[in-house]
């Protein structure tokens, strides 16, 4: 028996909510984001609010996604239950060497972005970069021109919420382009579903490959690690890019005013501050932008080369953005090394062990009384019994039991807010 979800607040103090913030655009009079601490960017209900209107929970990527109006017309059909809707798998880069060395990868979200606000008819993008005032965590931010997208590349591993402001491209003259992790682009999905204008306006949806996104705890907790205790004092942080896969690099003062540098490998980095996930993304199927018309990520399928340029893997999830890719290509701002539908399960060949471990995971939380989200046409219980040996299964299963005792998956919890100025 599956509990249902009643509103947005539920959403957060159940721990099922994303953060990204696709609550507070089409509820802006209600929900405003910030950040709560050990759970990441979460929705808070303002001061005097109006009534919630549901649209907010009508859009909400944490307690539903489905696939049951996925078009599969043209897609791989052998791919679309692991997968979701794949047209073409391409291995490539940015054609800018500056864009190539910046991105996490290859550049691809970056160029084809830069694409279609030069060459492809629109006219912002609207993204994740690291905020101003505290470049240790993330703003939503529109960007116009190479440069604003080049000073933004890289991997922001720490809470982000870029639909937050995706109602404002409701009101902004021509289309614009949207970059965001994969339950961004599933509310995006949702929300262009119910405003007609919004659906007008989004000229492209791209989304990148996502193990998780870690919590602002996890982001203090790695920066004290390497010695910085006053977050205040960090000028700068990159968690990958400038190279393939790119250093975690810290810049900031130290107690003398002196300006210091750190630098991590991405490997280390990313163990660190992956313990510190939200919960929602346990429970995810959804790792590789299966609701986005174009999805990024990195060619694990092989061994990286010493100083290697980087490289993107490209998924085509639509027809328009097969156009887009297409038209990008022509343009010159990718370039498509080749085409192989096999490079995105060889490049995550973990991916389909833990979609059959969600099948436990929402089990036992079911059988123990949490609340847990619906996914249509989304299978795991298949990969469950193919791809997880025994004690995987056993632990599966157990594993879960614990978390849902030690998160307190069971019962309400509070979320606060959190500002800078309260640690350092």
């Amino acid at each position: 028996m599956r509990l249902p979800v009643l509103d947005i607040e539920e959403v957060c103090e159940r721990q099922l909510c994303t953060g990204c913030g696709i609550c507070a655009s089409v509820e802006p009079d209600r929900f405003e984001m910030d950040e709560a601490l050990e759970f990441g960017r979460r929705p808070f209900v303002k001061t005097d609010a109006v009534p919630t209107t549901g649209d907010g929970l009508a859009c909400c990527p944490g307690v539903r996604l489905s696939h049951a109006d996925t078009p599969r017309e043209g897609t791989n059909p052998a791919m679309f239950d692991a997968w979701g809707p794949v047209l073409e798998v391409w291995e490539g880069w940015a054609a800018d060497d500056a864009i190539r060395h910046g991105g996490s990868s290859g550049g691809a979200a970056t160029a084809l972005a830069l694409h279609c606000i030069e060459a492809g008819g629109m006219e912002r993008v609207l993204h994740t970069a690291a905020r101003t005032d505290a470049p240790y965590l993330n703003e939503s931010v529109f960007s116009t021109n190479r440069d604003e997208l080049l000073a933004r590349t890289g991997s922001r591993y720490a809470p982000a919420s870029p639909c937050d402001r995706i109602g404002e491209i409701e009101n902004l003259p021509g289309r614009s382009v949207f970059i965001g992790k994969p339950c961004d682009a599933a509310a995006v999905r949702n929300a262009r579903r119910m405003r007609s204008t919004l659906d007008e306006k989004l000229g492209c949806v791209i989304a990148f490959f996502c193990a998780g996104a870690p919590s602002t705890s996890g982001t203090l907790a790695i920066l004290e690690d390497a010695g910085v205790t006053d977050p205040s004092k960090v000028r700068s942080l990159r968690y990958r890019g400038n190279g393939w896969p790119g250093m975690w690099r810290l810049e900031y003062e130290d107690e003398q005013g002196e300006h210091r540098t750190v630098e991590r490998t991405y490997a280390a980095s990313w163990g660190f501050v992956q313990r510190f996930r939200q919960w929602r993304c346990y429970i995810c199927p959804d790792h590789t932008g299966e609701f986005a018309d174009l999805a990024v990520g990195d060619p694990w399928y092989r061994e990286i080369e010493p100083d290697e340029r980087g490289s993107s893997l490209i998924v085509v999830r639509t027809e328009r953005g097969r156009r887009i890719l297409q038209a990008a290509v022509a343009s010159g701002h990718i370039v498509l090394k080749h085409r192989d539908d096999t490079l995105l399960p060889r490049s995550q060949p973990n991916l389909m062990s833990a979609r059959g471990g969600l099948w436990a995971r929402l089990l036992t939380m079911r059988l123990m009384g949490a609340k847990t989200p619906v996914f249509e046409q989304l299978p795991s219980f298949r990969f469950w019994m193919s791809e997880l040996s025994f004690m995987q299964k056993v632990k599966a299963f157990t594993g879960t039991v614990k978390r849902v005792l030690r998160k307190r998956l069971r019962e309400r919890q509070a979320i606060e807010r959190w500002t800078p100025s309260e640690r350092g």
